[in-house]
């Protein structure tokens, strides 16, 4: 856990690539894309199940530790409409159901278009972005917004680390600036990009357990 300061509000970085806002007793995460591998799966690409429920699993865990009110997703909640499977949405919904005093926002992203809104049911508060909660505003894709302080996902950010032996290692990363914070895609599997950072921005690394600031773009 990383303790920060930014915009006059304490957040705590988690390993795992969570933002706990403390003062609202909110959680943060972006790009989950559940049902991801289920929609492989349905286009003919043989890769492992289960990847939602251990992702589900991670979230469980972190609600319970931080004792949270409320989770933002910042976009991309479903990966696709054929991600959809009857497993996948059982899995959701006995999920939903195990924190149904947990207030739920999605902030609606790319992937979320094609894959269609959480059904009702499941009480997912869904909005189009910026959500504004100041000092914040909440996006799936934070490049060019203007007006407060941007925190977004899409992006996927990693860096690539080297060691002294030449070897190299990329990892997912939080990037926090002046104005725009990115959070790392909270699913397993998801992929990462590798980002350059900007003069005067922050990169926080996710590794075993922990989370470490980098001396990256300084």
């Amino acid at each position: 856990m990383m303790h920060i300061r930014w915009g006059g509000e304490d957040l705590c970085l988690l390993a795992e690539k969570a933002v706990l806002w403390k003062r609202r007793r909110t959680l943060l995460i972006a790009d989950p894309h559940f049902g991801k591998a289920a929609a492989f799966r349905d286009a003919g690409i043989p890769v492992p199940g289960g990847m939602t429920r251990t992702d589900l699993g991670r979230l469980d865990r972190l609600i319970g530790q931080t004792e949270v009110r409320r989770l933002v997703i910042l976009g991309d909640f479903l990966h696709a409409r054929a991600g959809r499977s009857l497993e996948v949405t059982a899995a959701l919904a006995d999920w939903r159901r195990r924190h149904s005093g947990v207030e739920v926002l999605l902030v609606r992203g790319n992937h979320d278009i094609h894959a269609g809104d959480p059904p009702q049911e499941w009480r997912i508060t869904v909005a189009g972005e910026p959500l504004a909660d100041p000092p914040f505003l909440f996006c799936h894709e934070p490049a060019g917004r203007r007006g407060g302080l941007v925190m977004g996902g899409h992006v996927h950010p990693a860096v690539v680390l080297e060691g002294p032996g030449g070897e190299w290692l990329r990892a997912p990363c939080f990037c926090f600036g002046a104005d725009r914070a990115v959070v790392p895609a909270f699913g397993s599997f998801t992929g990462c990009k590798a980002i350059r950072p900007g003069p005067g921005e922050r990169v926080f690394v996710v590794g075993e357990g922990e989370v470490v600031e980098a001396a990256v773009g300084r």
